[in-house]
């Protein structure tokens, strides 16, 4: 039996606002946006990611994405002036990985497995 990947909703401010930082910032393509029910998608290669507007406190998630081409990736969204909050290296637990912050505190940890 196969499972696909999970896609998160994250909280956001504005779907609109949250959409074109992750294309401008980290690459994305904007998918859909439904603004009668606050929500809306962007992905990236096999990753997708849904938006929903909210006026409560926002508490950041930390999510990790397998990515094969890891150097590519990092020099990629390093010039796309994604926030890099821990540089592209190999860690102690087997993993080369770099992390971003979003707009609202959303950590993603790209990584491949050595």
């Amino acid at each position: 039996m196969r499972i696909g990947p999970a896609t998160p909703e994250l909280p956001v401010r504005s779907v609109e606002e949250a959409q074109r930082y992750y294309r401008d910032r980290m690459g994305f393509r904007i998918g859909w946006h439904q603004e009668d029910g606050r929500i809306g998608a962007v992905s990236r290669g096999d990753c997708a990611i849904f938006f929903r507007e909210t006026d409560t406190e926002i508490h950041p998630g930390t999510f990790w994405v397998f990515a094969e081409a890891i150097d590519d990736l990092y020099r990629a969204l390093n010039d796309l002036g994604a926030e890099i909050v821990d540089p592209i290296e190999d860690k102690p637990w087997g993993l080369r990985q770099f992390t971003v912050r979003d707009l609202h505190g959303h950590l993603f940890h790209y990584h491949l497995d050595l």
